[in-house]
């Protein structure tokens, strides 16, 4: 079965339990997803992260990017941008970069705020950034969704999102769910299609 990429960041384990929905949504569509986050980083520059994980998912690699058919970003937001663990992490994928590795493959984005405002969309549409560098193509969420018209949290055209409070101790809302599933099988089903025309 083809594999999607869901890579993600999570502080607090909210970012997580949104790829495990996402994850859901990609399976629901045909393909199977593979989990990857990054590691933390420090302003130390000889700080190094343990070699695995503490818990949640193995850390991604560059071949994780290119063995899979399509990727889901997610991250939580930082001053309206995508944590710098994340970002990080992108900087580091400039030999995919010239090598077109990942163009025309399908991606799609979600993210986990502190407070309702607090720069979803932003956040969103700053991961696209380095997605539309590498040529992906990006999957958002159409007004098709119905729990789009009626979320009172998370929620946008342009990927899964997440209000999760001051203390993140807001629970993902039953809208947010059905969005990120939503997310994640459209994704798949994009991505399916694109592989096979390749």
């Amino acid at each position: 079965m083809k594999e999607i990429l869901v890579l993600y960041y999570s502080q607090h384990g909210t970012t997580y339990e949104m790829a495990t929905l996402i994850a859901r949504g990609i399976e629901q569509g045909g393909a199977s997803a593979r989990l990857r986050t990054v590691p933390k980083i420090s302003p130390v520059n000889t700080a190094c992260a343990p070699e695995l994980a503490e818990s949640g998912s193995p850390y991604a690699e560059l071949h994780d990017l290119e063995e899979c058919i399509g990727i889901a970003l997610g991250s939580p937001t930082r001053f309206g941008n995508m944590a710098a663990p994340m970002k990080y992490f992108w900087d580091s994928t400039s030999k995919l970069w010239l090598n077109g590795a990942l163009a025309g493959k399908a991606a799609a984005v979600f993210t986990s705020t502190g407070s309702l405002h607090g720069g979803q969309e932003t956040t969103l549409i700053t991961m696209m950034l380095p997605l539309l560098h590498h040529g992906m193509l990006i999957v958002g969420l159409p007004y098709s969704t119905p729990e789009l018209l009626t979320t009172t949290s998370g929620g946008t055209p342009y990927g899964a999102s997440h209000h999760a409070g001051a203390s993140a101790d807001l629970p993902i809302s039953h809208h947010e769910r059905k969005l990120c599933i939503a997310l994640g099988k459209r994704l798949a089903e994009t991505a399916i299609r694109l592989s096979a025309q390749g």
